[in-house]
């Protein structure tokens, strides 16, 4: 089908990038279960390794699964283009390796999940490159982290755990300002409750394994280029700007204009880095985006009602759930979330550390899981778990303070959901 502008949501989200298998007639896309292609003759193959012809070679680089998984989010995004890979944190180090060198750094905000601050705060130092952790609420300590060694900034529109939402704008605003791109981590809200690229993001990052998938299958990442970053205006970035080495002096940004990031990030990202989603992960992930605002649209109702009723309980501290009215960024959903905001926030139980053990361990339809986005409801104690490796004072600037935990509402009856939490608190606060 054409995905014209005319197209839905709801229908993008079923029919984007996908045809009618050419060779059976098939509606939904085989999973095409092949290390290699066959090259229709030796200049045909000359044609794919010069980059002058686009067609499949081998699976590390390209699948026809995995190829219409990337236009169907792109197209959800609103991208040009789209690149899969092996899971969400796969796809932040993609999305940097081409702007980055030794000594450059990314401006990233202290509201990120435990994974990925250990990501930027231990693991990109092995490359050389460098993280800057700002309050992204502090507009001015932006402007002021960024340098001349900058090459991006960095935020999750939802943030995990505490569903703080970004100031996508403003943050944009500055990094057009600097001269970098912003990246932008869209995995909690999902294109369907916000479309980054439409407030200034020149990348958009995703772990599919999350929302996306929403069955709790499969891992994988993506990362959507909007093709509206000029490559070429500085020698920030001569990995797409300058000739490339590996492909007899070819300049990325000259060749494929706004396509630059999205051919980047396949012939060099995936050839080297090798960080290839499987097709059977694309097949999982291209069923799940298929009822992707249905599922939305109950995880924002459920975690609405659940976020209300625990506001109002007096074993619980506090609520983050941006969607309430007394939250602090409640006036950030209707501008860049304008269908709701999430089904992922966190709560302080009265007790403290020991209260949050006791409520996890007593819960019956919550699964206690190192995980979000899944239809099921699921809940985790983030500061025993997946920010164990932070310091205590890295733990409540991200949200994941020693007594709180963070829940990923699911898409059951809310009223079970609450007769759960409610037992459940009882217990852990008795």
């Amino acid at each position: 089908m054409t995905d014209a502008p005319a197209h839905g949501f709801d229908t993008l989200q079923i029919h984007a990038g996908a045809r009618p298998d050419p060779a059976t007639g098939a509606r939904q896309t085989p999973i095409y279960q092949t290390t290699a292609y066959v090259f229709r003759d030796a200049d045909h193959a000359a044609a794919l390794f010069n980059l002058q012809e686009v067609g499949f070679i081998y699976s590390r680089l390209t699948n026809p699964t995995v190829a219409v998984l990337q236009e169907r989010i792109a197209t959800l995004e609103g991208g040009v283009g789209a690149v899969c890979c092996s899971s969400g944190h796969a796809a932040q180090i993609m999305a940097l390796f081409p702007l980055m060198m030794p000594g450059n750094n990314v401006v990233v905000s202290t509201r990120l999940y435990g994974g990925t601050v250990t990501q930027f705060t231990h693991t990109i130092k092995r490359f050389g490159w460098n993280a800057k952790f700002v309050d992204f609420d502090d507009l001015d300590a932006v402007k002021a982290a960024c340098d001349d060694q900058t090459r991006a900034v960095f935020c999750e529109a939802i943030a995990n755990p505490g569903g703080y939402i970004t100031d996508l704008d403003a943050i944009s605003a500055i990094a057009d300002e600097a001269g970098v791109p912003l990246i932008v981590d869209n995995t909690s809200a999902t294109p369907y409750l916000c479309r980054p690229i439409e407030h200034g993001a020149t990348l958009v990052v995703h772990s599919t394994t999350k929302y996306l998938t929403g069955n709790g299958t499969v891992t994988g990442g993506c990362i959507v280029d909007s093709g509206k970053f000029d490559w070429s205006a500085s020698d920030k970035f001569p990995s797409l700007s300058a000739p490339e080495p590996a492909y007899h002096g070819l300049k990325f940004h000259e060749t494929f204009g706004a396509l630059a990031f999205t051919f980047h990030g396949i012939a060099i990202g995936l050839r080297d880095l090798g960080m290839t989603m499987n097709p059977q992960a694309a097949h999982y992930t291209l069923m799940g985006t298929e009822t992707l605002s249905l599922r939305m649209d109950r995880h924002v109702e459920n975690a609405m009602k659940i976020a209300e009723w625990l506001e109002n309980d007096p074993r619980i501290d506090y609520v983050t759930y941006a969607g309430l009215k007394s939250s602090p960024y409640n006036k950030r959903v209707e501008k860049i979330c304008p269908r709701g905001a999430g089904g992922l926030f966190t709560f302080a139980v009265k007790g403290g550390y020991e209260a949050c053990v006791k409520l996890v361990n007593s819960l019956e339809i919550f699964s206690h899981v190192a995980n979000l986005g899944d239809t099921r409801s699921l809940i985790i104690h983030s500061a025993s778990t997946t920010h164990r490796q932070l310091t205590e004072e890295q733990q409540v600037a991200a949200g994941a303070a020693p007594e709180v935990v963070r829940v990923s509402i699911g898409t059951e009856n809310a009223e079970d959901l609450i007769a759960d939490l409610d037992q459940a608190l009882a217990k852990a606060t008795a």
